[in-house]
């Protein structure tokens, strides 16, 4: 009876240590780990194995990009302190934060009785002077044509001539004072002296603004430019024009190399490159921290497998990088030979091991091995290729 028992137990046993030596746990699975739901019990080695259409790609030639990984915080393209030019009374703040101005638009007025006084009294300084040189010069004329005519003496010219010349250095003089009259009382108007928008009002209606004083900050955000460091034995790839590809504020945008340092920071060795990405509507900030590449060479008509497909040898186990490929309903290990990694849209190029059309399971799915019968529900799989520039 005791036989009859052991029997059906050293059968089980046996049977559990004849698995298919093929299976190995989906990347970033725990061994020993429950297979994830959908997968049946004891699907490693010949059992079966349950993926939607999101679980699979398909492969499809497309283009690649190399790159230099760049990150860092957007900045408006300028910055601008604007100040007082005067001392006096502000009356009148049009502007507030955030408000976009454009260039010239009144951003403050001051009390401008005083300026618009002494602008009126140059005027009519210089009207005088101007009366007096016009004068002095006509007087000037006669009197050298009857000195050439012999009827005056030489000094009745010659005091003429210095007459009417000190009239024109008064008239000089008088227009002088009238432009910095004109200046001053212009100052009494704080205008935007370029299109921007407000990031910053310091100044309010009512108080007394000194001179050199701080009244407004306005930033430039049509174009956004960051600041990358760039390793030195990478810097000779980087050139002026060059394409650069962000994800910023969880969308993709394009922006150029506008410049690239000429020396090399003997602290970091490094190279600095300055990146301006367009942003003519506004919708990035200021100060948006963005993370792309500069696109170093770009490759068509490459074979791309995304790069959660990609799955590694176990630890110490030595061997390449590989994939589940699914071929006639059926999962098998398809080992691969890598090129290029495209970090921004998350694909790697495959040299070798791989053909267009092949499936390939993407991410963790669960316990996988190679003979698993493969039920697709949910739909078709995606294009590997898709979304790629």
């Amino acid at each position: 009876m005791r036989s009859a028992l052991l029997f059906p137990l050293a059968l089980a046993i046996l049977a559990a240590g004849c698995d298919d030596s093929d299976a190995a746990p989906a990347a970033g699975a725990t061994p020993g780990a429950a297979p994830a739901a959908g997968t049946p019990a004891g699907a490693a080695g010949g059992g079966s194995v349950v993926l939607s259409g999101a679980d699979l790609y398909t492969l499809v030639p497309g283009r690649i990009e190399d790159g230099i990984a760049v990150s860092g915080g957007l900045r408006p393209i300028e910055t601008l302190i604007v100040r007082a030019r005067l001392e006096g009374d502000v009356l009148e703040v049009p502007v507030r934060e955030g408000d976009r101005v454009a260039r010239g638009a009144l951003l403050a007025r001051f009390e401008s009785t005083e300026q618009e006084a002494a602008l009126r009294s140059a005027q009519a300084d210089r009207l005088a002077a101007e009366t007096e040189s016009r004068t002095a010069q006509w007087n000037f004329e006669q009197t050298r044509d009857l000195f050439q005519a012999g009827a005056i003496p030489e000094r009745d010219f010659r005091t003429a001539e210095q007459t009417a010349a000190t009239a024109a250095a008064r008239l000089a003089a008088a227009e002088a004072r009238l432009r910095a009259a004109a200046l001053t009382e212009r100052d009494t108007r704080v205008t935007a002296p370029v299109s921007g928008t407000i990031e910053r009002r310091v100044i309010q209606p009512g108080v007394r603004a000194l001179r050199g004083g701080e009244l407004f900050t306005l930033v430039r955000t049509e174009t956004l430019e960051l600041t990358a460091a760039v390793p030195a034995r990478l810097a000779g790839s980087v050139r002026v024009g060059q394409p650069v590809r962000f994800v910023a504020d969880a969308r993709a945008i394009e922006g150029r190399v506008a410049r690239v340092s000429p020396t090399i920071d003997p602290t970091s060795q490094s190279v600095t490159v300055y990146v301006q990405v367009p942003n003519g509507d506004g919708t990035l900030k200021g100060n948006t921290f963005a993370t792309g590449q500069i696109i170093a060479r770009a490759l068509d008509n490459q074979l791309l497998v995304p790069q959660p497909a990609i799955r590694q040898p176990a630890a110490g186990a030595g061997g390449q990088p590989f994939v589940w490929r699914v071929k006639g309903g059926v999962l098998e290990r398809a080992v691969v030979s890598l090129g290029l990694v495209d970090e921004g849209r998350g694909v790697v190029q495959v040299l070798d091991g791989l053909a267009a059309g092949d499936q390939v399971v993407v991410g963790n799915v669960g316990m996988l091995g190679a003979g698993m019968q493969v039920q697709l529900i949910g739909g078709e799989a995606k294009p590997a290729a898709a979304g790629a520039r």
